[in-house]
């Protein structure tokens, strides 16, 4: 707990504190909305390009995708006001909202609001072909990149490593982004890389198409049924043969993928752009424009939510007959 409230210390201190986007904005003035994403090498990163540019008004809405280090200092910057919206992995999202998880015993961001569940996430645990190492457990020893301070994939790593009786003192852990992992895995300087992220995901499809040869680990049987159980949000998943090239399919875990923002926001502002992601133009543009983009749909908007909806995301939705 003492590096969570570390963790969650450093990036509030270094957060550039601007002014968020709120009710005394002119009606008729040209408003920003910023999306944190994650690293440019995940999924959070392209899809919050094609969202912001599928939201985006000339004249009215202009929203760009800002990279960032992730869940945790997206949640945390969204609140603070140093962002209007951002990304969160679904856990995160409802451990900073209700002071749980590894928010527990530490202050709680009560003004966090869901614009919309967006897709599955899916855990990834990569290493080279050929490395002997077959399960979660041979990692004991080995050199391992964990992601960086403020991801949620450090986040699930370490639930992951607790799972299989694995401290992070077990392993000789580098707190590195995916596509650096990637070329230390190349070069033989690392023996494996936690990612949690949508699929396909930039840095191992580039990884694998290189030819190296890379295979992902497997999280299944009674360690995942454990992690199953003791988080809600978490659930079966398998990555399909041919998601990456030379990849066999594999059984894994996956988490939503959320969007988030301050209660603090227009209300206004958050109608238009959920409007506008859901309706008909957004979702061909969604479909047509990443993989992923196929699971951001209406039906999906609404699941899984462990936070209150923000007031305009609520009244979209209401008016479409998805919430009641």
């Amino acid at each position: 707990m003492k590096k969570i409230t570390g963790l969650i210390r450093t990036i509030l201190t270094t957060l550039i504190c601007v002014c968020s986007i709120g009710s005394v904005t002119p009606a008729n003035a040209q408003q920003y909305l910023r999306i944190g994403t994650g690293g440019t090498a995940g999924t959070y990163y392209p899809i919050g390009t094609l969202i912001a540019g599928i939201v985006s008004q000339p004249g009215k809405i202009l929203a760009t995708a800002q990279a960032s280090n992730g869940s945790l200092g997206n949640v945390i910057a969204v609140t603070s006001g140093a962002l209007e919206t951002g990304f969160s992995q679904a856990d995160v999202a409802t451990w900073a909202k209700n002071g749980t998880g590894i928010f527990e015993g530490r202050p709680s961001l009560p003004s966090l609001r869901l614009i919309a569940n967006l897709y599955p996430e899916s855990l990834h645990i990569v290493v080279r072909k050929g490395s002997g190492i077959k399960t979660v457990a041979d990692l004991k020893g080995k050199r391992v990149a964990l992601d960086e301070p403020g991801s949620g994939t450090l986040i699930s790593a370490r639930q992951i490593l607790s799972a299989y009786g694995l401290k992070e003192a077990d392993i000789r852990p580098e707190y590195i982004k995916p596509n650096q992992a990637g070329d230390k895995l190349i070069a033989g300087s690392l023996d494996a890389f936690f990612f949690t992220g949508g699929t396909p995901a930039a840095a191992i499809a580039d990884l694998a198409s290189t030819g190296a040869g890379i295979a992902l680990l497997p999280i299944d049987g009674p360690r995942a049924e454990r992690l199953l159980k003791d988080n809600p949000f978490l659930h079966g998943d398998t990555i399909p043969a041919g998601t990456y090239q030379g990849v066999a399919a594999i059984q894994t875990l996956a988490v939503g993928a959320q969007w988030v923002t301050s209660e603090k926001i227009d209300s206004d502002l958050i109608y238009q752009v959920t409007r506008t992601l859901y309706g008909e133009a957004g979702q061909k543009a969604l479909a047509s424009g990443h993989p992923k983009g196929r699971f951001i749909t209406l039906g999906n908007a609404v699941k899984g939510a462990g936070i209150p909806f923000h007031p305009g995301a609520e009244r979209y939705f209401r008016e479409v007959g998805v919430l009641k």
